[in-house]
Formats: structure tokens, sequence, C-alpha cells
């Protein structure tokens, strides 16, 4: 006798969340929209719900196949006997229409709807990110786009290091203009830049000396001279919404025989790195040489006096509509393919004697990698 398997029963992907803010929605639609509105695909039509308010503007410019009207769907709702309908209640009514009872949500789907859902008698599974797993591997326009921000990047970091160049050394601190040149006061120099270049850059590093130390400070007050000063730089376009990522570690005055001897130690690390990074390389593998060189030139790792110093981040991350993405290059790594773009970021830290950083983009290729990156590594600016 034959054997029949019965047919698998159709699954239907679901977001209710705003693409200001979630980029794998953002990534489906193409919309952008401070406020959360509904993404389905369904037996595989794309469709948004929409308010009144943005119905015309969902038809120009989303990239779905319908924009169906919410206070359409509200009466629907209404007139099958909900009074008061829920977001909730209108994904019903969709779904009801089309029998479907499965549905595949992000990891992050509103815990709220989710609980709702259920009781209609929905099963859910979630998808951790990457939700879409072709937004990992960019395209020829996606790297264009990033190239793009990264440019408007890197006048802006040369815009600062200008500024640096023109600073005065008073005793430990840097003067220009006739006050202290302090790291707001370069920050807001880069993200006005940014600005007339539409890009939006949020917590902007510039830290030097101890600040520096820690790898997220921001960095506030007096710049010091003589110290390293580490800028890293990662604006959003606001026209295409993809970053851009680098780090750069400059010294304004003298640097003592061991900061040069970090420095160089960091630079030639991430050189090094940026060699091995092609499509199939291990990211793991790639970041533990990195540890492995760093400890064989004597830079230890470790807590002192309850402080993390050394080595004591990851080595590169992806890029593009997220910050933070797939792939890592990292201690849990991931494995490297033909057009991820990722960037290449070795630290050391050390208080007392300084810190430094230096990061590139690069894109991976079948046989290395493009370095999406074209500013120099200069460590003394004068």
């Amino acid at each position: 006798m034959k054997r029949t398997t019965a047919a698998q029963p159709e699954v239907a992907t679901l977001f209710i969340a705003a693409s200001e803010l979630d980029s794998n929605l953002y990534y489906a639609t193409k919309f952008v929209a401070p406020d959360p509105f509904i993404y389905m695909e369904v037996k595989g039509e794309r469709l948004l719900v929409m308010s009144d308010l943005e119905m015309d503007r969902a038809k120009s410019q989303a990239s779905v196949d319908r924009v169906l009207s919410y206070s359409e769907l509200e009466k629907k709702a209404k007139s099958n006997g909900t009074k008061e309908p829920s977001t909730v209640d209108i994904v019903h009514v969709i779904l009801r229409e089309a029998k479907i009872r499965q549905l595949l949500v992000p990891a992050n789907f509103p815990f709220i709807h989710a609980t709702r859902l259920q009781e209609l008698g929905y099963s859910m599974k979630p998808k951790r990110d990457p939700f879409y797993e072709r937004r990992v591997v960019k395209t020829a326009e996606e790297v264009r786009c990033i190239e793009a921000a990264q440019r408007a990047t890197e006048e802006a970091v040369a815009a600062a290091h200008a500024t640096l160049k023109l600073a005065t050394i008073r005793g430990e601190e840097l003067w220009l203009d006739g006050e202290v040149l302090t790291s707001e006061r370069i920050k807001k120099l880069i993200n006005v830049k940014l600005m007339e270049r539409d890009c939006v850059a949020q917590h902007t590093i510039v830290a030097g000396g101890e600040q520096a130390c820690d790898p997220h400070h921001e960095g506030t007050g007096p710049l010091p001279a003589n110290r390293s000063i580490i800028f890293d730089v990662f604006p959003r376009s606001a026209n295409s919404r993809y970053f851009a990522d680098m780090s750069r570690t400059v010294i304004r005055g003298t640097a003592s025989p061991e900061l040069k001897r970090l420095y160089q130690t960091v630079k030639d690390a991430q050189e090094e790195a940026i060699t091995k990074v092609k499509d199939g390389a291990d990211g793991m593998k790639i970041h533990q040489g990195i540890c492995d060189r760093f400890e064989k030139a004597g830079y230890k790792t470790g807590l002192v006096d309850g402080r993390m110093q050394g080595y004591f981040h990851g080595t590169g991350h992806g890029v593009g509509l997220d910050i933070h993405e797939a792939p890592r290059i990292s201690r849990t790594g991931s494995l490297l393919q033909e057009g991820h773009v990722v960037t290449v970021e070795p630290g050391l830290y050390y208080p007392g004697l300084g810190a430094v950083r230096i990061e590139d983009m690069v894109l991976v290729t079948s046989d290395g990698c493009r370095n999406l990156t074209d500013f120099p590594k200069t460590f003394e600016l004068g």
C-alpha cells in the first residue's frame, strides 16, 4: 500500500512593530514608521495593515504586495461581533479568512499580543535573528550604501583630527581658542559634520586617557595631552538607513615608548586579522589568533584591582541595518561567507598606560576581503 503523508499546515509570518526601531521589519517592507503597524506574509503575499494616517504613504513607499486599511478591517471585526477590536483582532480577521492557525514571529514579538493570539487558538513559533537570513549577505546596493555612510564617517573624523592638531598643549590638557578642548566639543563637531552628510550618529566615542580604558565610555571633559584618545564613530545614513563603523586611536603630543609599542601591537594584529578574513574562515579562530598574539607580546588579559584589562571584547561584528548584527568574529564565532560586511577591531586597555582600538569594515570575498575603510592609521598627530 502506498503511504501518504499529511500536508504540512500553512504558516504565516507576523510582525507587529515600528519599523523605525525594528530592522527586520524595515528590511521586509522598506517603509519607515515611528508607530507599530502590522506586517504579514500570508500564502506568498506580503501585506501591510496601516492606519488611515499612513495609507497613502505606505502605498507609495512600501515594497509589499498590498496595503490594507486598518479601519476597514476594524469594521469587519465589529461585524463579526468584536465590540472594540484590538490590533490582534485585526490580525485574526486576516488569518481566519486565509484559514491559517500557525504563526512565525520574531523573537522580540510583543508578549501582550502573543498571549492574546494564543487565547484565540493560534500556535506560535519564535525565530531568532537573523530573522531573514538573506540580510546577512549584502547585495551590491547594500554595500554601496554602507560605503557611502563610511565616506561620511571618514570626513567627520578627519575634521576632528584636524581640530586636534590645532590644539596647544598646556600641562596635561589640550587647549583651543582660549579654552580647554573637551570630548563634548569634538563629538559635537563629528556629529554635525555627519548631519551635513545626511547621517545620524548616536553614542559617538571620543574618550582619552583613563576613560579610553573603558571600551564603551563615550568620553567627557577635557581631552588629555600625550595620552591616547579613542575615536569610535558609527553613524546611520538617514537616507538608506545603513550603518558605518570606524575606530581610530590618536595622540596629541608625544607618546611614551610603552604606548607606542601598545599601538603598534594592536595595529599589527588588526592588519594580520584582516588578511585572514575570507569566505569560509572561522571567526572564532581569527579572534583566538589575536588573543594568542597579544599574550605572546606580553599583554595579559584579566581582572586587576576589580577592573578588566587587556583584550576583553570580540574582534568584529556584522554591520548593516543594525550596527551590531550577524556574523561575529569572537570567542563564539561564526563562519564567514562571501557578501558579509564585518568589522575587525581588536583593542588593548590598561589603566595607567592607556588604550588602543583600531577598526576597519571589510567586505568578505571568495578569496579574501575588500577593505571598505579608506582612512589612515596615524597615531601621533604631532
